[in-house]
């Protein structure tokens, strides 16, 4: 494929040749003295092949690192705050299924059904007193202080064990893309 500018010396002349009157830099003769370029003038540094012309259009950087070391100090402390976070949703959760459940009477439900088969030997059974929002509250609270502190020390475990196959293995491998 050639090129307005390639043509201009084969008998045809491209557009910018035919527009302007003279050239800025003599190409014919080195010893002709051309006219000073103004200030702003930059010329090219090389004149580049339609294959290596760059697109307007910017490419998206891909980036290849790897996850070698986890601080366990730093896996503890985010480990920590998002299992509290955990606990406070499971124990709002828990309040608002047995806000529901009392809401369309299941607990009154199940007193009902104990009383007609009679089962109620004991005398007073009741499903809401056993189940009520006070002690399934507690219970909730006390099994989240547990998982909190289970959750804590399984991630800061885990973080030592990742360390040690990383040094043997080196690490995950992650490329990041700028889209």
């Amino acid at each position: 494929m050639e090129f307005p500018e390639e043509t201009a010396g084969k008998g045809r002349t491209s557009r910018s040749a035919a527009s302007s009157p003279k050239p800025l830099i003599a190409e014919d003769s080195p010893a002709q003295a051309a006219e000073p370029a103004p200030a702003s003038f930059k010329p090219a540094s090389r004149v580049s092949k339609p294959s290596e012309r760059k697109s307007n259009v910017p490419r998206a950087r891909r980036m290849k690192l790897s996850l070698t070391k986890v601080d366990p100090w730093s896996v503890t402390k985010v480990s920590f705050l998002l299992s509290i976070a955990g606990a406070i949703i499971q124990i709002v959760a828990v309040a608002l299924i047995w806000a529901l459940l009392n809401a369309i009477g299941l607990f009154d439900n199940i007193t009902q059904l104990v009383d007609s088969t009679g089962l109620k030997d004991s005398g007073g059974f009741d499903v809401a007193s056993i189940l009520g929002i006070g002690k399934v509250l507690s219970a909730t609270t006390i099994f989240s202080i547990f998982e909190i502190v289970l959750v804590t020390v399984l991630a800061t475990i885990g973080a030592f064990i990742y360390n040690l196959t990383s040094a043997l293995v080196g690490g995950v491998h992650v490329t990041l893309g700028d889209d």
